[in-house]
C-alpha cells in the first residue's frame, strides 16, 4: 500500500505534516510518498529516525496557498504538490492522496484529473463526527455549494456505501438535513430532494433537524456543501468557545477548581471524542480515486490519523464498492 501525502498543505506545513508521517510510518504498515519542496522536506526529516525504505520524496517546486483560486493547480501551478500528488493517483503510482491544503483546489484538481465515478455528477466531502449514539457521517461539507436534488441523492448513496464499508454499520440510516421533520418543510429544493431520496433510498428516515445532528438520529446526514460547511464550522467554534468559557468560570472558584480535578479524566475523554484531529480527515467521494482532505489546521496527530483512516479506505476497496453500488441505481 502506498499513500501520497502533501508535505506543503496546511497551516503548519511542512513541520506538522512530516512529524505526522513519521509517526504513521512507525505505527502503520504502509509506504508513503511525500510530495513538496524537496529541500524543505529533507530538513524536517533530518530531525527524526524513521524507516527510510518506506518513504519516498517527489519534488514539487510550487505551492498552492490558501488564498489561491480553486483552478490554480490546473492552470498556473502545474508543478504544485496538489497537482503532482493527484497525478500520482491518476497514474496508478499510489493508492491514495492526503492533503491539508487548499480545499477548493483539491476538489478542482481531483475532479478534473481523476474524473468522476460513473453516474456521479458532483463530488462531495464527508466527515465522521461523534453523536450520543456513536458516530454519524455528514455529507457534503464544502465540495458542492450549488447542489441539485439529484446531487443530494447521490451523496446519500455514497454515504451509505462508505458508512457500511468503512465504518462497519450494516444498514446505515440516511436523513436529510432540513428545518423541520415534515416532508413539506423547506423550499422546493429540499422538498424535491426529500421525495427523490424517499423513493430511491431504502434506509431513508426523512428529515433531520439541526438540533438532532448530534443525537444519532441518522447514521448518514445529507445536505449541500454550503449548509454542511456552516454546520461543521459552527460546531468547531462552539466546542472551542465552550472550552474557554468552562476554564474561565472554573478559575474563578477554588471549589470548582478542586471539583475539576476529580472530573478531569471524564473531561479529557469528552475532549478526545470531540477533537477533529482524532478523525484525521474527510474523504472526497465521487471522484475516481481515493482522496482525503484534512483540516487546514491539522496537527501531527491529525495527519497521522488521516493516514490511518486512508489505510482503512484502501483496505476496504471503497472505490470499487462505491462504483458497484451507485452504477446500479
Amino acid at each position: 500500500m502506498k499513500i501520497v501525502v502533501d508535505a506543503m498543505g496546511g497551516d503548519y506545513a511542512p513541520q506538522a505534516v512530516i512529524e505526522g508521517v513519521v509517526n504513521a510510518l512507525k505505527e502503520f504498515d504502509c509506504n508513503i510518498i511525500l510530495v513538496g519542496i524537496e529541500e524543505k522536506i529533507k530538513v524536517e526529516l533530518s530531525k527524526y529516525d524513521y524507516p527510510k525504505d518506506r518513504l519516498e520524496i517527489v519534488h514539487a517546486p510550487e505551492v498552492v496557498d490558501m488564498h489561491d483560486n480553486a483552478v490554480t493547480p490546473l492552470r498556473k501551478k502545474k508543478n504544485s504538490s496538489i497537482t503532482i500528488g493527484t497525478n500520482l493517483i491518476k497514474d496508478k503510482k499510489a493508492d491514495a492522496f492526503i492533503s491539508a491544503g487548499n480545499t477548493a483546489a483539491m476538489v478542482a484538481a481531483s475532479t478534473v484529473l481523476l474524473g468522476m465515478l460513473p453516474t456521479v455528477e458532483r463530488p462531495a466531502i464527508g466527515v465522521v463526527f461523534p453523536t450520543l449514539k456513536g458516530f454519524s457521517f455528514l455529507i457534503d461539507v464544502g465540495a458542492n455549494t450549488e447542489a441539485k436534488p439529484q446531487h443530494l441523492f447521490q451523496s446519500g448513496l455514497m454515504a451509505s456505501v462508505y458508512t457500511r464499508a468503512v465504518l462497519g454499520i450494516e444498514n446505515p440510516s440516511v436523513g436529510l438535513l432540513n428545518i423541520g421533520e415534515e416532508s413539506s418543510k423547506g423550499g422546493g429544493f429540499a422538498k424535491d430532494a426529500h421525495k427523490l431520496m424517499e423513493e430511491k433510498l431504502k434506509n431513508f428516515v426523512g428529515n433531520v433537524e439541526a438540533n438532532e445532528v448530534f443525537t444519532g438520529k441518522a447514521d448518514c446526514i445529507i445536505c449541500d456543501g454550503f449548509v454542511g460547511n456552516i454546520v461543521i464550522k459552527v460546531s468547531e467554534g462552539l466546542m472551542e468557545s465552550m472550552s474557554k468559557l468552562l476554564k474561565r468560570e472554573i478559575s474563578k472558584s477554588p471549589m470548582a477548581m478542586l471539583g475539576m480535578l476529580f472530573m478531569l479524566p471524564r473531561l479529557n475523554r469528552i475532549k478526545k471524542i470531540a477533537d477533529y484531529s482524532e478523525y484525521g480527515g474527510a474523504p472526497l467521494l465521487g471522484v475516481n480515486g481515493l482522496v482525503m482532505i484534512s483540516h487546514g489546521r491539522s496537527s501531527a496527530k491529525a495527519i497521522k490519523n488521516a493516514i490511518r483512516a486512508t489505510i482503512r479506505e484502501v483496505e476496504h476497496n471503497i472505490i470499487d464498492a462505491m462504483e458497484k453500488e451507485i452504477t446500479n441505481k
